[in-house]
């Protein structure tokens, strides 16, 4: 399955019902689960972004319902990055038809 990158940042709303409410954060992969997709690994981060997760999922169809229906709810801003694993990228380098010099 294609592997996705999701960086997402709490809203007030959000980061008060984490605040009350620590085991939303094994809810909320649940129902990632129900959707078809698989968190692979989640880390709370310091800087602009509150998580990073690696998520597989079907397809880029399923990835955005998903990105779309968590942010629906108002708790969290999420912005979704395509994963490409470097060996896949080393193999489409080596076959050539480079466009510059």
């Amino acid at each position: 399955m294609p592997t996705y990158i999701l960086l997402s940042t709490l809203t007030p709303e959000g980061r008060q019902t984490l605040l009350d409410h620590p085991d939303r954060l094994e809810l909320v992969n649940e129902e990632i689960s129900d959707l078809g997709c698989k968190v692979i690994a989640q880390y709370a981060v310091l800087g602009p972004y509150d998580f990073v997760t690696t998520i597989e999922a079907p397809d880029n169809p399923t990835i955005a319902h998903l990105s779309v229906s968590l942010g629906s709810r108002g708790t969290i801003n999420i912005v979704t990055l395509p994963a490409i694993p470097t060996s896949e990228l080393r193999d489409k380098l080596k076959e050539g038809g480079h466009l510059g010099p």
